[in-house]
């Protein structure tokens, strides 16, 4: 009789090796390991695209199109300054800004994602170079961008953008 129990008694302890299908199989309902890398990976990639379509615009030296990568309540921080939300970043510093360029362009550009939803966390690193319009002075700067991202109504958005830079270390 009691070699009769205990496997019983085994079977009943560990549900999960019990099922047909493995706890975490899609047959199961719930993600495999890989699926939920794929998942995190998708997101990155989503993340990754709204950066680069602010770099690209940026670079075009036209951010007019640019406010629906950022949230309404979105905070800007810029090189020790608060910037207020994108929308005033916008009209008060960046677009005036940028009618003094003629160029402006990222090289090194790397950038590192975290999903945490509804969050993403990224850290852009990048050497930018401009000319400027009125002597043609060219700037190259190393530059550290650190966002925060929400996922809302299935879409990324820029929540919080803080970007410093300095001079380019030469070898």
């Amino acid at each position: 009789m009691t070699g009769k129990i205990l496997p019983i008694l085994a079977l009943c302890l560990l549900p999960g090796m019990v099922s047909a299908h493995p706890p975490d199989s899609p047959a199961s309902g719930k993600p495999t390991p890989a699926a939920k890398i794929s998942s995190v990976n998708r997101e990155s990639a989503a993340v990754g695209a709204v950066l680069e379509a602010y770099k690209t615009a940026v670079e075009s030296l036209d951010v007019s199109r640019s406010a629906d990568l950022f949230a309404k309540d979105s905070m800007i921080f810029e090189t020790g300054g608060v910037e207020g939300n994108y929308a005033q970043y916008l009209e008060h510093h960046l677009t005036p800004e940028l009618a003094e360029f003629s160029e402006f362009k990222f090289n090194n550009y790397q950038v590192d994602v975290r999903v945490e939803l509804p969050y993403a966390f990224a850290t852009e690193t990048y050497v930018y170079r401009l000319v400027v319009k009125a002597d043609g002075k060219v700037v190259e700067r190393q530059g550290v961008t650190s966002s925060v991202l929400r996922k809302k109504d299935g879409k990324w958005r820029i929540l919080v953008s803080h970007n410093s830079s300095r001079a380019v270390k030469k070898d």
